[in-house]
């Protein structure tokens, strides 16, 4: 019994590429200081004062500057390669951490949120298009996975540790967040020297057909979806914690432990899970039943009483909904992109999210103070069985168009 749960696991993460490793090392690296995001909110309310319409801005803010860092930086991925524009961001994004950190008031609190999402998110495409470059069409979505891995297990002690922080001082936060960005950089120069990196640039060839991500119609409503989805998920890490702080009476040591559950789920569970259900069905169809499992998990906010165990069961039914989803969607994209072109699929998959990230914390903070927190549960609920209607429609359509070619 235990020697066939060893072999699963061995079977999960065998097969993938050395750089597919050092990708994950530097990814855990830089992830394992994310403690900003998370308890950004939090921050701005209970530490800067502010409200939470204000709070909900500079979150939005920090989304604006992500989408044009996502727009940018797959534009220069495709012109200069994933390499230099990866060290770039890195190094940018933990210094300007620092420098947040000595923000409080409101303008600078703002413009130092989307100048520093600005640079930070440009990493994103870049780490994204390294990623498909060094795996295979065969384990492709286990590389994403072994990448989302790394970002998970960071974030577990990211958000595990930042609640330990938080409870003795918020700036420590920023010290060590802009601290991990600085030290991802230099852990890629030297596990993946420059002078080792092939160059990804390639001359398109006669024979390609070049489309742009922004005409593939198919991909443009595959991206509309994963922003509706994105601004439901994105509540579980901006206002959730909130909800946990202000209606059940959390303290920060366990909000951070149950964002931290969920990156060890994550870490246990998904490489595995890929791995039996990679190649059974369409992606699409994973999708589809992780969307609805996460609206799922909002409707759970609202029944379950204030209570430890009810945290932890939202954390389960919100992480399931995330490994089922998520590690799918990075392969839709890719199949859907070339060597040419996979820097401009990957921006703007960020794109979308970053979008999620302007949308969730002002829809959130207008919807709460509108009708409460029971009105957002719902409203993310209603907008979850909308998105997964859409995805389960673009399957049919695929499906229908392929049948109709054969």
């Amino acid at each position: 019994m235990f020697s066939s749960f060893i072999q699963l696991y061995k079977q999960a993460y065998s097969g993938l590429s050395r750089n597919s490793w050092y990708l994950c090392v530097i990814m855990l690296i830089n992830r394992s200081g994310t403690m900003v995001v998370p308890f950004m909110s939090i921050y701005c309310i209970k530490q800067l004062h502010f409200s939470i319409v204000e709070a909900g801005t500079i979150m939005s803010l920090f989304g604006v500057g992500s989408i044009s860092g996502a727009f940018v930086g797959g534009k220069l991925t495709d012109r200069i390669g994933f390499y230099d524009l990866q060290v770039g961001a890195l190094l940018s994004g933990g210094f300007l951490f620092l420098i947040l950190g000595y923000q409080h008031t409101f303008i600078t609190m703002c413009i130092g949120t989307f100048v520093l999402s600005f640079c930070n998110e440009s990493f994103r495409p870049a780490n994204s298009t390294a990623v498909a470059h060094y795996s295979t069409p065969e384990n492709k979505t286990r590389s994403y996975s072994l990448n989302r891995l790394a970002i998970n297990l960071g974030w577990a002690v990211g958000a595990g540790f930042g609640g330990l922080l938080a409870s003795i001082n918020y700036h420590l936060l920023f010290w060590v967040d802009g601290t991990t960005n600085i030290l991802a950089a230099l852990f890629l120069l030297k596990l993946m020297p420059r002078a080792g990196i092939v160059s990804t640039i390639k001359k398109l060839s006669e024979n390609v057909v070049n489309v742009s991500a922004y005409k593939d119609t198919i991909y443009l409503v595959f991206i509309l979806l994963s922003t509706l989805f994105g601004m439901c998920f994105f509540q579980f890490f901006i206002m959730e914690p909130v909800f946990y702080k202000i209606q059940w009476h959390f303290n920060e040591r366990f909000i951070g432990f149950l964002m931290a559950l969920n990156g060890i789920l994550i870490g246990v569970v998904e490489m595995v899970m890929i791995h039996n259900l990679e190649g059974r069905r369409n992606g699409l169809v994973y999708i589809v039943a992780g969307v609805l499992l996460g609206g799922f998990g909002f409707v759970l906010l609202i029944y379950l009483p204030a209570s430890i165990a009810a945290g932890i069961i939202i954390v389960l039914v919100m992480t399931f909904s995330e490994m089922l989803s998520m590690p799918f969607m990075n392969t839709f994209w890719i199949s859907r992109a070339n060597d040419y072109n996979r820097g401009e699929y990957a921006g703007l998959y960020t794109m979308s999210w970053s979008a999620a990230q302007i949308l969730a914390p002002v829809t959130g903070s207008l919807i709460i103070n509108y009708g409460g927190f029971s009105l957002l549960w719902w409203a993310l609920s209603a907008l979850s069985v909308i998105a997964a209607t859409g995805y389960f429609l673009l399957y049919k359509f695929i499906n229908r168009s392929t049948y109709k070619r054969i």
